[in-house]
């Protein structure tokens, strides 16, 4: 028999045989273990959650854990009979349906027929039910006795990508967990460890793409890394993983975020006819450049070492650098504009002109004074002697800077007409306010900058 012949897929290979194996869903192996511990494992359990990330996986160790005849505590040994013939899918005591092709009441006949027998050498029957918001509505009525007072042998797990079509009386006779998508570090770190063991040399980058591409599935990313080894054979560089996946670079991507930030209009036009020359996926960078900026507000917010930060290391030096020169309001200002953009990409024909416009705007944004900005110095006007410092944060190419102003005060120097025709009406007079000398140079320091609305402070 030949090597070909002998290849096992690598998400096959490397798919979790334990608690300990799994990635990204440690919320749901703690409680699964607890339960496991204390002797209250449920009825029957929900897992919901996008392709990819674990929930066939996760039942079939649970399963195994259950049934485990030399338990390692709560973990499966792997070893005994049952943990081989579950691993195999051929245990008579653990049954597997997939809902998506056997979803009429016909089909679930022999559950309702067989749960009454005692297991043949395990401890339970489980019945492992994937896809399950695909049964009918008859098939989940013919369940619904059985699944509310199954007998003491028998257990549920049912596993599903759109749970939202789940029954509520289903979902009410359940433990459900919701499983989410998996960090693109933690992916990035296992397709490490894989390429380790398989001797395959590839660049950090190159895993990074792929880990994008995988949009927080463990199976996709792992099925990606097998195509680039099929591909390039035992070296993997990150030109290799963008020219397959129609990606962006970490390195341009984040150079076109600076572009943005710093109002650098030729340069977003360069980026863009080098990435759409390059028959790069257009419509995915939009959804990039979103996750960028989020990542930035969360930088800003929370700092650097975050738990919701969803990047890598290097990623997170280059969002610290660019924290440090934007006012965090404008940031929120490009992450809706982009936001408006991807929405209105699934209509438009002529993608590059929607988001070259798009970025454009969006780099307005980034060097355009905001209100609170605005606001401060109007304040700063009012204030009863002294001088008053105004801290004012320009674009990324310019440093920031300070002006002084002299505020106006009853001392013997003149004032202005504006102060003295507020202060002999005793009330604020707009047409005056918006003639005042001090004010419009202020405003002269925010160009393109524009009053919307004079509110007056106490």
């Amino acid at each position: 028999m030949s090597d070909t012949a002998q290849h096992i897929a690598l998400p096959l290979k490397y798919r979790p045989m334990t608690f300990d194996d799994v990635v990204g869903q440690e919320h749901v192996v703690k409680t699964l273990r607890h339960a496991i511990e204390a002797g209250r494992v449920a009825n029957a359990y929900l897992f919901i959650g996008p392709r990819g990330i674990g929930k066939t996986t996760l039942s079939r160790i649970f399963a195994k854990a259950l049934n485990c005849q030399n338990p390692r505590g709560v973990e499966p040994c792997g070893e005994c009979v049952n943990c081989r013939e579950i691993a195999a899918g051929r245990s008579l005591d653990v049954t597997e349906l997939d809902a998506a092709s056997h979803n009429k009441v016909d089909d679930v006949k022999p559950i309702i027929e067989t749960v009454g027998f005692k297991p043949a050498s395990s401890r339970y029957k489980i019945y492992i039910i994937d896809e399950c918001h695909m049964l009918s509505s008859a098939a989940w009525n013919a369940l619904l006795k059985t699944l509310e007072e199954p007998p003491p042998h028998v257990r549920f797990i049912f596993a599903t990508t759109e749970g939202d079509k789940v029954l509520p009386t289903i979902i009410s006779r359940c433990q459900r967990f919701d499983l989410r998508r998996i960090q693109t570090n933690d992916i990035v770190s296992r397709l490490r460890h894989v390429c380790d063991c398989e001797g395959i040399v590839a660049e950090e980058d190159a895993l990074l793409a792929i880990a994008r591409g995988a949009e927080g599935g463990m199976r996709d990313a792992l099925s990606s890394l097998d195509q680039l080894i099929s591909f390039k054979g035992d070296k993997v560089t990150e030109e290799d993983a963008l020219g397959v996946f129609g990606l962006v670079s970490r390195a341009a991507l984040e150079t076109l975020a600076g572009a943005i930030l710093s109002g650098d209009t030729a340069q977003i036009l360069s980026s863009i006819e080098v990435f759409d020359s390059a028959g790069k996926n257009m419509r995915r960078l939009s959804g990039e450049l979103l996750q960028h900026f989020r990542n930035l507000v969360v930088v800003q917010a929370l700092g650097p070492g975050a738990k919701s930060l969803t990047a890598t290391p290097d990623q997170i030096k280059v969002l610290v650098e660019q924290a440090k020169s934007v006012d965090a309001g404008r940031v929120f200002r490009i992450c809706d504009q982009i936001a408006d953009m991807e929405d209105k990409l699934r209509y438009v024909l002529s993608v590059r002109t929607l988001i070259e416009m798009s970025l454009i705007r969006a780099s307005r944004i980034a060097t355009t004074a905001t209100i609170e900005e605005l606001m401060r110095a109007v304040r700063a006007l009012r204030t009863d002697g002294g001088a008053a410092n105004i801290e004012i944060r320009m674009p990324q190419k310019a440093a920031p800077a300070q002006a002084t102003v002299e505020a106006a005060s009853p001392s013997p120097e003149p004032q202005s007409a504006a102060c003295e025709s507020a202060k002999s009406s005793g009330a604020i007079n707009r047409h005056d306010i918006l003639n005042d000398d001090k004010l419009n140079d202020i405003l002269s320091i925010f160009p393109g900058s524009t009053i919307v609305d004079i509110k007056e402070t106490r």
